[in-house]
């Protein structure tokens, strides 16, 4: 669905921006996905994210479908009021597609736990108090504990569980961590508690290294105090583009898609790829990495803990009971080494890599709900 969304703006001009919301499939469940705020959000790319959320979503095996809205904006140039107005419009133009047991939606990319709080209230003068209708809220109104570090903390879980396959603990590997928002501090953070060294990381500003492994406690400090990691002197500073290429036993891609590509693959000399980004690793890449005896953990399975706790918010709400934070963090465990079994499983019975074997694994759950519910494939 396409909607215009028209706002006053805070000098009284009018402005008019176009918002999305794409709905894939429905047949494990109601539909989930995120909604991003970005000047470059475009039908195509909302689609393919719709898409992708229903393998995910199958592949961990939550009982959802997938989809993804968005909306045509530069967030960083709205004002909070603004950024309020916007949403509340858009929120009326949707109500009737998204709801608890239809499309529930999710922060994204220049949305967050605010967004998600405009979502709810405005959803609620439709239909009456709904929390369960969005994840991602703020705890006062209903989120869950444990959903910050989620998507962090399931890529830990992930590398613990394919480096074991291999006979290898995350204690005393090293690690180059790209992106250091969310996903990527949290991980840095894990792995560095779990005794690995994350020996280089970057941001947007900048990249770090240090060869017997980065303070990442004092890093994380810094980040939240000045916006940055670019200026911290305690670690030697290095030229970004190069980062992918740092020696390491495992790569995590935890920024932008499409930065593992055919210009720079070649050079990557890591063992693993943990793949925290949404497709950060492009076809050509992925044959070129393969080849070298490269293995990549899929980005469908590897991120997947930020919407299976996500599940769990969904679920506490209709409960109306909050779960404590060790039982967030230990269901997680349970789905994520859950599928990574389910995930080899299907390796072995089509003799492929990892990423096929998760997407195989997603379609098949998928098609297996669709037929029994009576549809036509």
């Amino acid at each position: 669905m396409q909607v215009e969304c028209t706002i006053p703006k805070d000098d009284g001009t009018i402005a008019s921006y176009v918002g999305y919301r794409v709905q894939h499939d429905n047949s494990r469940g109601p539909m989930k996905g995120g909604i991003r705020y970005h000047p470059e959000v475009d039908p195509d790319e909302v689609n393919a994210l719709a898409q992708l959320m229903t393998w995910k979503t199958a592949v961990a095996n939550i009982p959802y479908g997938g989809a993804k809205g968005g909306i045509g904006c530069s967030p960083s140039s709205l004002s909070k009021t603004e950024l309020e107005r916007l949403t509340r419009v858009f929120t009326q133009k949707i109500h009737h597609l998204i709801g608890i047991n239809m499309d529930i939606p999710a922060p994204d990319m220049g949305t967050n736990s605010q967004t998600m709080a405009w979502i709810l209230d405005e959803y609620s003068k439709f239909h009456g108090h709904s929390p369960a209708v969005v994840t991602g809220k703020p705890l006062d109104l209903g989120g869950s504990l444990g959903r910050d570090a989620a998507t962090g903390r399931g890529v830990v879980i992930a590398t613990e569980a394919l480096l074991a396959e291999h006979g290898m603990p995350i204690r005393d590997q090293h690690f180059v961590i790209q992106g250091f928002g969310n996903v990527g501090s949290w991980a840095a953070k894990l792995i560095h508690e779990k005794g690995g060294k994350v020996v280089a990381i970057s941001d947007i500003t900048g990249a770090l290294k240090n060869t017997s492994g980065l303070d990442i406690p004092s890093i994380i400090r810094y980040s939240k105090e000045n916006g940055n990691i670019k200026d911290f002197t305690e670690a030697e500073a290095i030229d970004p583009e190069c980062l992918l290429h740092e020696e390491c036993d495992v790569l995590i891609p935890a920024a932008l898609g499409g930065v593992l590509n055919r210009e720079n693959a070649s050079e990557v000399r890591a063992k693993f790829i943990v793949e925290a980004a949404n497709h950060p690793t492009d076809p050509e890449a992925d044959e070129i990495l393969s080849k070298k005896g490269v293995v990549i953990l899929p980005d469908i399975y590897a991120n997947a803990g930020g919407v299976t706790v996500s599940y769990f918010e969904w679920v506490q709400n209709i409960q109306g009971f909050r779960w404590d934070e060790p039982q967030i963090n230990n269901e997680l465990r349970t789905y994520m080494m859950r599928a990574f079994t389910d995930i080899k499983d299907m390796c072995k019975q089509l003799d492929c890599d990892l990423r096929m074997g998760a997407f195989s694994l997603g379609l098949e759950r998928v098609a297996r709900a669709t037929n029994l519910r009576g549809w036509e494939v």
